[in-house]
């Protein structure tokens, strides 16, 4: 690809949405709500206080929530609409 699309900052949004600033300077918003039908655990997003704790992982190459609930910057970047 030879951009970098590690994340550099996450921010929660309403309605589970979360928008990335990415270390190449796009922002893209990504929509948690298309994981839910796929992976189950992912409900617990519908949480809104739980939805606000996420942050950006592992040096910029995940966002997540806790030990079972993560979203990798190739998914963000790919399933995210830019802004």
């Amino acid at each position: 690809m030879g951009l970098s699309i590690r994340v550099k900052e996450v921010t929660p949004l309403d309605n589970m949405v979360v928008r990335v600033l990415f270390e190449n300077g796009v922002i893209k918003n990504y929509d948690t709500k298309q994981l839910l039908t796929q992976f189950p655990h992912y409900n617990k997003l519908k949480d809104e206080a739980f939805f606000k704790t996420v942050q950006v992982e592992c040096g910029g190459c995940a966002i997540g929530w806790d030990s079972d609930i993560d979203i990798s910057e190739v998914e963000l970047w790919e399933g995210g609409e830019n802004r």
